[in-house]
């Protein structure tokens, strides 16, 4: 029997209703620059804690929750202080996961015919798509399928209007500074025991490639890692996906990094409490974001220069 709960929200919100410059209840907040606005747009799309009322789950809610990228918004708390737009979600990525493309869909999960062509990923064909089927490898979210008008709700209420706002502020940066450098946020579970496919890293940054930033901006954001002892790899196992996909145009001045981060640092991952490594982790990651602004600051006024 699906476990039907209400719309509640983990505890783990941290804005204060008056420092958000745009709610939308459920689905998103947005923190808008405080003082000296730069061209900088961060995003945790993965954070999210609010489990709405039509999900009707029929896993463990403890093993739900291993989805979530929970306090990745709070580690880039000091954003919006800095200069650069914060938004993060408020449903869970188990819900709906807006860093997958709308095609990105696994159909055994669709109870009916889907109106378009679908294009799963390999993450969707093991249950980690658009819509997941499973929370964990052998452990299936839902008891049943979900019908056409349920997934098409859920990319109406969710993944349109996170990929709007972002979108918006994106473009409202560029179109003011000529160039917008955009991070988006995220944290890994921890693989350090070595086992094989572990990433054995403290933070993957992912460009694709290369081909979502200039390679001077991931090596200068590794860079400042590496001086404040962290390990870091580029494009290894994480390279980014649908949302730096979208927002990278370096050759168009839009410049989209991936910033995976280790959740044994600040976190324990059994039960989902604070470490205390987090406030050094904090403390760290303002550092970053302090070091990327100055590092826009100086390509700005590069281009100025001419």
């Amino acid at each position: 029997m699906a476990h039907f709960r209400p719309v509640f929200s983990v505890p783990v919100i941290k804005n204060k209703p008056d420092e958000m410059s745009l709610e939308i209840p459920g689905v998103l907040w947005r923190r808008d620059p405080q003082a000296g606005e730069m061209p900088l747009v961060f995003d945790s799309p993965h954070s999210g804690t609010t489990y709405p009322e039509d999900f009707q789950f029929c896993c463990p809610f403890d093993v739900l929750r291993t989805a979530e990228d929970t306090y990745v918004d709070e580690l880039y708390d000091a954003a919006p202080a800095l200069g650069a737009t914060l938004i993060g979600a408020f449903f869970p990525r188990s819900y709906l996961d807006p860093n997958r493309a709308v095609d990105d869909l696994d159909s055994a999960l669709i109870d009916g015919a889907w109106p378009s062509a679908l294009a799963p990923s390999h993450k969707t064909r093991s249950g980690l798509g658009l819509v997941r089927r499973v929370a964990r490898t052998g452990i299936p979210i839902y008891d049943r399928k979900l019908t056409v008008d349920e997934i098409l709700a859920r990319l109406e209420r969710c993944h349109t209007p996170y990929h709007r706002v972002l979108d918006e502020a994106c473009r409202r940066a560029h179109r003011k500074f000529g160039a917008v450098w955009h991070v988006n946020c995220h944290s890994m579970p921890s693989q350090r025991s070595g086992k094989k496919g572990g990433h054995c890293a403290d933070f993957v940054l992912g460009d694709r490639d290369g081909t979502t930033c200039a390679p001077d901006f991931t090596g200068f954001v590794a860079q400042v890692l590496r001086e404040r002892g962290y390990t870091v790899r580029i494009n290894e196992v994480y390279k980014g996906v649908e949302i730096v996909k979208r927002q990278g145009q370096p050759a168009m001045h839009r410049h989209s990094l991936q910033v995976e981060v280790d959740r044994a640092l600040y976190m324990d991952q059994k039960t989902l409490e604070k470490s205390p490594g987090f406030d050094r982790l904090q403390s760290d990651i303002t550092e970053l974001i302090e070091a990327i602004k100055g590092f826009a600051q100086a390509r700005l006024e590069e281009r100025e220069r001419g």
